[in-house]
């Protein structure tokens, strides 16, 4: 089951609601369907759970049942189709205009929470969040698009709307603001799963981050290790050890000797011993030496 059908089949489970907020979400059920060029009149679904949602709902506010047909292809093997039919009564969308019709729907904030809840279920989709973060609601009808881009801003959503082929696709990337919206249609199992991935993604962030840098550091390392014995061995090879003052001349030998040691313990190893800061300082001495040398005397 993909991300976003456990998310419907959660909200689908959610309590009745009250008659204002079951119109809501009904009227936004319906009108997205039929913006969407569905048949007015019916909703067209193979999530059972969302046809029994929306069976229930119908009932509950007019106490007759609507009409639902099961219906299943067996040659192809695919999925049963489930249509809720409504008659004239229970149409929540006889006035003309989408918007201004939910517009009435949805004074109270409850409602505007089952409308959101009912455009998801009817055109919405959360791509599964180990892979990207993704919300987003389409909708054939640009002023229905508005008018739910608007429902989402008391509740901080600010999605953005873009056109795909005929659509118009409100669309949220912030990981932050997709778990508000799960808050908001109440799918709040969803929410905790999307929170336990983000952590998860979060730390397994920081931990590359962490490996990188202390792979970029061992490098840095090892290459100046590796340079430093190089000069101290063209200084050994062409000017000589001698020609060194004592201190230069201690550190040279003892890095010949124990190339593999860090240099703390190089410089533990000195007579007095030396700290991390003074090693590195006379190995830069050394260094600038060879350079010199190299300038001096090329190497044939």
């Amino acid at each position: 089951m993909s991300f976003s059908s456990e998310i419907k089949d959660e909200i689908c489970h959610i309590g009745a609601a009250d008659d204002c907020c079951a119109r809501a979400e009904l009227a936004s059920v319906f009108l997205m369907n039929r913006a969407n060029g569905a048949p007015g009149d019916r909703l067209i679904t193979e999530n059972a759970a969302f046809a029994r949602r929306a069976y229930g709902l119908l009932r509950k506010l007019y106490g007759a049942p609507p009409d639902i047909i099961v219906s299943k292809n067996r040659r192809l093997k695919k999925n049963a189709t489930y249509v809720v039919k409504i008659d004239k009564e229970m149409d929540l969308a006889r006035q003309p205009g989408a918007a201004p019709t939910l517009k009435k729907l949805t004074k109270k904030r409850c409602c505007k929470k089952a409308a959101l809840r009912g455009a998801f279920l009817a055109a919405g989709s959360i791509t599964d969040p180990e892979k990207l973060y993704h919300l987003e609601i389409y909708c054939k009808d640009g002023a229905l698009a508005e008018f739910f881009s608007g429902l989402m801003a008391p509740f901080g959503l600010g999605p953005k709307i873009t056109e795909r082929a005929e659509y118009f696709v409100l669309y949220v990337k912030d990981s932050g603001k997709i778990v508000d919206f799960l808050n908001v249609i109440g799918a709040h199992q969803a929410l905790l799963s999307l929170e336990n991935t983000r952590i998860l993604k979060g730390m397994r962030n920081d931990v590359n981050r962490a490996v990188n840098c202390e792979t970029a550091n061992l490098e840095k390392t090892v290459n100046a290790s590796l340079r430093h014995i190089s000069n101290i061995i063209y200084i050994r090879d062409t000017i000589g050890f001698r020609s060194l003052p004592e201190n230069l001349r201690e550190i040279a030998a003892a890095r010949l000797d124990h190339r593999e040691i860090s240099l703390k313990e190089l410089g533990d190893m000195l007579s007095p011993p030396l700290g991390k800061s003074g090693v590195n300082h006379r190995l830069r001495k050394l260094d600038l030496i060879a350079e010199n040398a190299r300038g001096n005397h090329p190497p044939i």
